[in-house]
């Protein structure tokens, strides 16, 4: 059997020579068939990544989409859209690939047509010690396929073992094309700034249409971890970020979960955001705890009036423009 196409897709944001590197390292990939989209929202570039994205996009290398808008899963949206292979992948623009990384999510596929989505492992550069390290995992722990807490066990650093997950991380997955197209499944635009768990949003639902979720460890690649770009349009530091945090978690269960599933949820989200527990050990200063707390409250406000908004206007804004556009066109 033939391998499948695959369609990489980058969406990128303000990211120079990083992004440049990282396509360096997926137009090096020894794979027989697969496209390079890349979805470009930064306004200007500098001059030598301008150059570099024009000669590869003239010479049918990559294809390079610019918009004038930042959102993540807008853009994911918006390149498969536009996209041809059998199966969709998606990466970070700054990430550092090992060869034979496309082969990796694609034997899978072949193997085990339950199979609708590989979560690839990532290797963090600023954990890269202790991920590179003694602590190994073969199983994961029956917590981390429960939705209401598997956010704080499912480990795709230190697990060694392939076995089927919860969910993905965003800067390494990849799934069937038939998820977008016969289930119709998207990315929800309404998950803002970094977008931090717009792929969990999405594994749940791909989950209902009974395909599995596999976690392959040879697909694996170095995160980066830049502080902006990736089509987040705000600081981590900022206060907007922090708000958007927690309104994006709050979505997520409100969306998702039932009652007892999100109130397990957000008492975990509150332990370890709020008042710093591990697994995030933040600084226990009241002053800090109280300014989470008070995040962490409009977040929840915040997630609250965008389900209610959802029931006349639901959200998927710039695909909505995309779709205008199109048709407006002769």
């Amino acid at each position: 059997m033939s391998l499948p196409s695959i369609s990489v897709i980058i969406p990128t944001y303000n990211r120079e020579k990083v992004l440049r590197e990282t396509l360096a390292d997926v137009l090096q990939q020894d794979y027989p068939d697969f496209e390079v989209i890349v979805v470009d929202q930064t306004a200007t570039h500098e001059p030598e990544t301008d150059a570099y994205l024009q000669s590869l996009a003239e010479s049918d290398r990559i294809q390079w989409l610019r918009l004038d808008w930042a959102s993540l899963p807008g853009a994911r949206n918006y390149a498969v859209r536009r996209s041809q292979g059998a199966i969709i992948l998606f990466l970070d623009d700054d990430v550092q690939l090992p060869p034979g990384f496309l082969h990796a999510h694609a034997r899978n596929y072949l193997d085990h047509p339950e199979i609708g989505a590989i979560a690839g492992r990532v290797f963090d550069r600023m954990k890269l010690a202790d991920s590179g390290g003694g602590l190994t995992i073969e199983d994961l722990p029956p917590e981390a396929m429960d939705p209401g807490i598997a956010w704080y066990y499912i480990d795709l650093v230190h697990t060694v073992k392939p076995q089927e997950v919860l969910s993905v991380r965003g800067c390494n997955m990849s799934f069937r094309r038939e998820i977008f197209d016969k289930y119709g499944l998207h990315f929800d635009e309404r998950f803002r700034g970094s977008a931090v768990r717009e792929e969990s949003d999405f594994c749940l639902r791909l989950r209902q249409t009974g395909y599995k979720i596999w976690y392959e460890p040879d697909a694996h690649l170095i995160h980066l971890g830049e502080e902006t770009g990736g089509c987040h349009d705000i600081s981590t530091r900022s206060i907007s970020y922090q708000i958007t945090f927690y309104h994006n978690h709050f979505l997520l269960g409100l969306k998702n979960l039932t009652l007892s599933q999100c109130l397990r949820f957000f008492s975990r989200l509150f332990d370890c955001h709020v008042l710093g527990h591990p697994p995030c050990n933040k600084s226990g200063s009241p002053i800090k705890t109280l300014v989470r707390f008070w995040f962490y409250t409009l977040g929840f406000f915040n997630a609250v009036g965008t389900v209610l908004q959802s029931s006349f206007q639901d959200g998927q804004i710039y695909s909505q423009q995309d779709e205008l556009a199109n048709s407006q066109k002769p």
